[in-house]
C-alpha cells in the first residue's frame, strides 16, 4: 500500500477541493434550470414552488394566450429576427476585420481597441447613451435599428477574436501556392481561404446569435414600442408570477439549445470538410 506522503496529501486535498467546487458549480447553474423545468408541468392549481400538484401541460397552453405573459409570440419572433440579423453582420464584419489584421496598417492599434471597447462598456451605460443621443436627434428607438446597433457593438468583438484565432492557425502558404499557379485574388479567397475559415465564420455567427437572442441590458431603452423576448419575460415578472413563466423559460431554453445544436452540427460538418 503506497504511503501518504505530504505531497500526495496536498494533491489529494487540491483534487478534493476542486471536485467540491465543481459539484457546487453544477448545482447552482443547473439546479434552478431543472427546478424551472419540473415546475412548468404543474397542474392547474399548482404554484411556483414544490410540492407538485399534478402533472399537465396547462401552463404551456396558456402561453398561446397573449394576455398571460404579454405578446410572447411577437416578442419571440422579433428576438429571432434580430438575432439572425446580428449573426450575419457579426460573421461578415468579424471576418473582414480579421482579414485586414493579417497585414500591418496605420491605425491598427486604434481600430483594435475601438472594437474591443464593446466588451468594456457596461451594457446599460451603452443603452442609456444611445437612448439619450436618439432623443437629442429626435429619432425614435426601434428594435430593428437602435437595438440592432448596440447588439452588433456587443457581439462583434467576440466574433472578431474568434476569427483572429482562426487566422493565427491559418497556413498562408496555401494561398501563395494558388497565386503561383495563376489564380486571381478572388479565386484564392473563394477556393482556398473561404473553405478553410468557414467553420470559424459559423462559430463567430453562433456567438452573435446567442449573445443577441438573450440580451437584456443593451435592449432595455432601445427596443422602442415593441419588446424583445428577454424584455417581455422581465415585464411578466412584474405581474403575479405563475408557472406560465417557468413554461416560457423552459420553451425558450429548449429553443435556444436547439438553435445552438443546429449551428454546432453545421460547424462540425464544415470542419470535417475543411480538414
Amino acid at each position: 500500500m503506497p504511503r501518504w506522503t505530504p505531497e500526495r496529501r496536498k494533491k489529494a486535498w487540491i483534487k478534493g477541493g476542486f471536485s467540491i467546487y465543481y459539484g457546487l458549480f453544477l448545482v447552482f447553474i443547473y439546479g434552478p434550470m431543472i427546478a424551472m423545468f419540473v415546475l412548468s408541468f404543474q397542474g392547474r392549481r399548482g404554484g411556483t414552488s414544490f410540492p407538485m400538484r399534478g402533472f399537465s401541460f396547462y401552463w404551456y397552453e396558456k402561453l398561446i394566450e397573449p394576455s398571460s405573459v404579454g405578446d410572447m409570440q411577437g416578442a419571440l419572433l422579433r428576438s429571432l429576427i434580430l438575432a439572425l440579423i446580428v449573426m450575419v453582420i457579426t460573421a461578415v464584419f468579424s471576418t473582414m476585420l480579421a482579414m485586414a489584421f493579417r497585414k500591418k496598417f496605420f491605425g491598427a492599434g486604434v481600430l483594435f481597441y475601438t472594437v474591443m471597447a464593446g466588451l468594456m462598456v457596461p451594457g446599460i451605460l451603452l443603452s442609456l447613451g444611445m437612448a439619450t443621443l436618439l432623443q437629442y436627434l429626435g429619432i425614435p428607438p426601434n428594435w430593428w435599428s437602435s437595438a440592432l446597433a448596440v447588439h452588433v457593438v456587443w457581439t462583434l468583438p467576440f466574433g472578431f477574436l474568434v476569427m483572429m484565432a482562426v487566422f493565427n492557425r491559418f497556413d498562408a502558404r496555401l494561398e501563395e501556392a494558388a497565386r503561383d499557379m495563376g489564380a486571381s485574388e478572388w479565386t484564392v479567397f473563394k477556393e482556398v481561404t473561404l473553405p478553410l475559415i468557414l467553420p470559424g465564420i459559423v462559430a463567430a455567427g453562433l456567438f452573435g446569435f446567442t449573445l443577441s437572442y438573450d440580451e437584456f441590458a443593451r435592449t432595455t431603452l432601445l427596443s422602442g414600442e415593441f419588446n424583445t423576448l428577454p424584455l417581455d419575460i422581465n415585464a411578466s415578472m412584474t405581474q403575479r408570477i405563475r408557472p406560465t413563466l417557468f413554461a416560457l423559460g423552459t420553451a425558450s431554453t429548449i429553443f435556444s439549445l436547439g438553435m445552438i445544436a443546429a449551428f454546432l452540427g453545421i460547424y462540425s460538418i464544415l470542419y470535417r470538410r475543411a480538414r
